[in-house]
């Protein structure tokens, strides 16, 4: 199995995370101007790290792990950006990008449980 640091899982996060939220929004809305504001409204730092305390409580301890590391990851952040904000969306996208690559079955249930708590 390939090994991947924490920058390439947050990268492979983002897109998933994006692919989710475009499946799951073309599926509530028919109209493009509420699918495009419906993307935006969830594919973006201030709602990704929002799911962290959603998340993080059902978290096994070596994932929790996973996400401090995310969380604390050198990253270049913008001065639009809230900095707190920006280390729990990557933490968050770490997590997703890890699932993804390592245990789609975990990947499944973080989704459903993000689809009954928070979407």
């Amino acid at each position: 199995m390939a090994e991947y640091n924490l920058k390439h899982y947050a990268h492979i996060g983002d897109a998933v995370w994006e692919l989710f939220i475009r499946e799951y929004v073309i599926q509530k809305f028919n109209v493009q101007k509420a699918i495009h504001n419906n993307t935006v409204k969830y594919v973006n730092a201030d709602f990704q790290s929002s799911l962290i305390e959603i998340l993080e409580p059902l978290l096994t301890e070596d994932e929790k792990e996973l996400l401090k590391r995310g969380r604390n990851l050198s990253l270049t952040i913008s001065k639009k950006h809230n900095p707190q904000t920006h280390r729990y969306a990557t933490a968050f996208e770490v997590l997703i990008g890890y699932f993804y690559l390592n245990d789609k079955a975990r990947l499944n249930r973080i989704f459903e449980i993000i689809k009954e708590k928070a979407l």
